[in-house]
């Protein structure tokens, strides 16, 4: 994995270090860090992870439970398929048909965040947009907004060391805001917008 191929660039740097090449000193230090091992030991584990996550065998399980049963009334009545006809009627999956219903939901389901659609009206001489999406939970933004004293636009005033905007790195003083939670803001007072945040 990665910690393998770092191992053989330290080997390497090693080498190149003990004949003094520019900068290789540097290279090598870093490379030995202990951050930077973790940080690529948390790499190889999600990597890890990643490749063996579980996906559903079905994504329609309560419709292939029904299935089942109706086959299994037709078949001739063994052991197994009576055991099998038991436990697909049993109280878990027979009385409580929310149990396949909510494993089928779940699988259907992409958890990766999903970001809105741009607006359609972005003035075409803007610079540049960043859509920002923070999940506050019962914590503050950490950021302060005013009203620009030329434009008129709503912009971050400061962005507050430690909190939420600062640990996200996604907002920065100056930035202007467009849009909160899909409330456009154009028009807006700030205090108006902070009920929005």
């Amino acid at each position: 994995g990665v910690s393998h191929v770092l191992t053989l660039a330290l080997q390497e740097l090693s080498l190149l270090c003990k004949r003094d090449v520019n900068g290789v000193g540097m290279l090598y230090d870093l490379l030995r860090s202990r951050w930077l091992q973790a940080l690529l030991k948390i790499y190889e584990c999600l990597q890890h992870y990643l490749g063996k996550r579980p996906a559903p065998a079905t994504l329609q399980a309560r419709a292939l439970s029904r299935e089942v049963v109706e086959l299994l009334r037709e078949a001739p009545q063994s052991g197994e398929i009576k055991e099998l006809r038991r436990l697909l009627r049993s109280p878990h999956l027979k009385a409580s048909p929310a149990l396949l219903s909510a494993h089928d939901t779940v699988a259907q389901k992409d958890f990766e965040p999903t970001l809105p659609p741009l607006p359609d009206n972005i003035p075409e001489n803007e610079e540049a947009m960043r859509i920002v999406c923070l999940v506050k939970n019962n914590q503050p933004l950490g950021a302060t907004i005013k009203r620009h004293e030329i434009t008129g636009d709503i912009t971050v005033a400061r962005v507050i060391h430690g909190g939420l905007a600062d640990r996200s790195g996604l907002l920065y003083a100056g930035d202007k805001l467009v849009e909160v939670n899909g409330v456009p803001v154009e028009g807006l007072e700030p205090e108006q917008v902070i009920n929005i945040l």
